[in-house]
């Protein structure tokens, strides 16, 4: 049944995006709880911030590589569950973000998607999110803001992907396509207030945004 199918792939993507990397990490080899540092976020930023360069590194590398994974593997159960490949990979795109920001090892609190997002984008839309991880590098280059650069990615790749040439996306892979990088920029709210206000954390300052 396709419902089955559906469901069964958005669980197992939900659960691959909620595996929470930087948590880990940080209290394997550092025996801290990320959580208590920086801005409390368990994303790469943060793990960096926190004076763990090499676990920061990492931890956005297993974050991206855990949303291209979740494409793959819908990609993989597709075929053999019977249910078309956009709809499986959009399902389980969204899915693998929303595990990354709710997780349900940490009681639904995780952190932005954004790695994670840009996992699921290359396995989306690879062209597309490799040019909204150029407008990252060069938002940030300019602005030393993290949270600018990974807004303004965001909000690009929707418009990379469309307009790149591609094959037909579909409406559901279309929604996914917007839908994931609002859900991203949503989770920047607090960001977003800092960056109006001007109180936002400009990477390289020793003052950490609360």
């Amino acid at each position: 049944m396709p419902a089955v199918a559906y469901f069964s792939i958005a669980l197992a993507a939900y659960l691959l995006g909620s595996i929470p990397f930087g948590f880990l990490l940080v209290r394997i080899f550092r025996k801290e709880d990320i959580r208590s540092k920086g801005s409390g976020n368990i994303g790469a930023t943060n793990v960096i911030r926190s004076g763990a360069k090499g676990l920061g590194a990492l931890t956005f590398l297993l974050d991206v590589f855990k949303g291209y994974c979740a494409v793959l593997l819908a990609e993989y159960a597709a075929d053999r569950l019977g249910v078309p490949l956009r709809n499986a990979v959009a399902i389980a795109g969204i899915c693998a973000v929303i595990g990354h920001i709710y997780t349900v090892w940490l009681r639904f609190k995780g952190g932005k998607g954004v790695a994670t997002a840009f996992g699921v984008f290359l396995g989306l839309a690879s062209w597309a999110a490799l040019a909204s991880l150029a407008v990252f590098v060069l938002v940030f280059a300019l602005s030393r803001y993290v949270s600018l650069a990974s807004i303004l990615g965001a909000a690009a790749f929707p418009a990379f992907a469309l307009l790149f040439p591609h094959d037909a996306y579909g409406t559901c892979l279309t929604a996914v396509v917007i839908l994931a990088p609002l859900l991203v920029i949503a989770k920047h709210h607090e960001n977003i207030g800092r960056l109006l206000h001007g109180t936002e954390y400009r990477f390289g300052k020793a003052k950490a945004a609360a």
